[in-house]
């Protein structure tokens, strides 16, 4: 079962607060990213990481999980090496990619 975490934060007298370091982790928030509020009829207050139009929010959670990864593991990376990256250019090279072009059918 999901434990649920209590936290909690004070107002300033200008109404301003700061965002307790848990729940930055947690929604993967930056400095100057913004914070959606969902108010439920109940009065319960939601906090999610607001989306960009045309953000990906999958490819924001991989991206943030390689980034912990990277910060809780740097023991893990790996240099690349000049025959993996020949082997990698020898299996693509020459392939036109249309960034801009429709899916067809059967790549949907």
């Amino acid at each position: 079962m999901a434990t649920t975490l209590e936290l909690e934060s004070t107002l300033t007298d200008r109404y301003q607060t700061t965002v307790p370091e848990t729940v930055r982790r947690v929604l993967n928030l930056g400095k100057r990213d913004k914070i959606h509020y969902t108010i439920r009829p109940d009065g319960e207050v939601v906090l999610t990481r607001a989306t960009a139009a045309g953000e990906d929010p999958v490819l924001r959670q991989f991206l943030g999980f390689l980034a912990r990864d990277v910060a809780n593991h740097p023991e893990r990376l790996q240099t690349i090496d000049a025959e993996l990256v020949h082997r990698i250019q020898s299996l693509v090279g020459g392939v036109e990619v249309d960034l801009d072009a429709p899916l067809s059918v059967d790549d949907e």
